[in-house]
């Protein structure tokens, strides 16, 4: 047996930087766990252990204080060979994130997590529970609704992953479905609603699929012909169709950010009383434009076309007679 040879003072630093974190992620290890870990001697780890509790920085006097130094549970180390940090330098003193900045990253790394081109997700998970256990106070219990989506995205997740074409069956608002074959490209969220951006073999162009109105998702065994490198995905989820209605809609500015993936065009500036005026590309039946408008009750108005206003009057007659 090769008996391992002495560390250099730039390999022992970089042992004890990696030490350090893992002691403070773990907060109570075993000697012979952490030497598994970094694939040392357990000899080793109680030097640089013992080395760690003689570390810190000194205050302002430049002596050494009681809490300037690293420490640990003596007894604990001595008796049962475990290794607990019970004072922390500089780390604590460190600032934290709010428990709003800390749960509005927690909503973005777990949407992140669901996209199907999201790489290492165990790196994502254990980056939340830093970012929770780490946070000035506690996190806010956030979720990324996905839950109905969860069979669907795994099944896109994988054939994005195999560089396979996916197949399924689509309802749109208006028709009773088909069947699409198509090369996944990517997959975006507005709000609750999930979205597939493909290349549609068919139409041989670019469309957008709501998830929920996808049925029976498989992978297929063909091969994908275009990738997401191939294809100018525009940034916003919607685009006009030559068929396509403009229907120029009035609501409040702050109702703006909402709409915002589905403007036709830029929107118009404000008035003294805070209207803008947008323009929405529509098919004939204006069931989107419906929908937008009964998802902002009392701040959307419909202005033209004629045939638009009298879709939206119909709804409402509908919902009233319903009622």
């Amino acid at each position: 047996m090769v008996e391992q040879q002495p560390l250099q003072a730039q390999d022992k630093l970089a042992f004890l930087l990696a030490l350090v974190p893992y002691l403070i992620d773990r907060e109570r290890v075993s000697v012979a766990e952490a030497a598994r870990h970094f694939g040392v001697p357990e000899s080793r780890i109680r030097r640089a252990v013992e080395l760690i509790a003689v570390s810190g920085v000194p205050g302002e006097t430049m002596q050494y204080q009681h809490g300037d130094l690293f420490d640990i549970a003596w007894d604990d180390f001595e008796q049962n060979d475990m290794i607990v940090l019970t004072n922390l330098v500089a780390i604590d003193d460190a600032p934290r994130l709010s428990a709003r900045e800390a749960s509005a990253l927690i909503a973005g790394l777990q949407y992140l997590s669901a996209l199907p081109e999201a790489g290492d997700r165990d790196a994502i998970r254990a980056l939340m529970a830093k970012l929770s256990r780490g946070a000035g106070g506690a996190a806010s219990n956030v979720a990324v609704g996905q839950d109905l989506h969860d069979a669907t995205l795994a099944t896109i997740r994988q054939a994005m992953a195999d560089g396979r074409g996916l197949a399924f069956d689509y309802a749109g608002p208006r028709s009773r479905g088909g069947t699409r074959s198509v090369d996944p490209l990517r997959v975006e969220s507005i709000d609750t609603d999930w979205y597939l951006r493909a290349w549609d073999l068919d139409r041989q162009a670019l469309r957008t699929f709501r998830l929920d109105r996808m049925s029976s998702v498989r992978v297929e065994e063909r091969p994908v012909s275009m990738h997401a490198a191939d294809v100018v995905i525009p940034d916003t989820l919607f685009q006009q169709a030559r068929e396509d209605v403009i229907v120029t809609v009035e609501l409040d500015s702050s109702s703006l950010p909402l709409v915002a993936d589905f403007l036709a065009d830029t929107a118009d500036a404000p008035d003294d009383d805070g209207r803008v005026r947008i323009r929405l590309a529509a098919s004939n039946g204006f069931d989107g434009v419906v929908r937008l408008v009964a998802g902002l009750p009392g701040r959307a108005v419909v202005l033209d076309p004629p045939a638009a206003r009298a879709a939206i009057r119909d709804f409402a007659a509908a919902a009233l007679a319903g009622a």
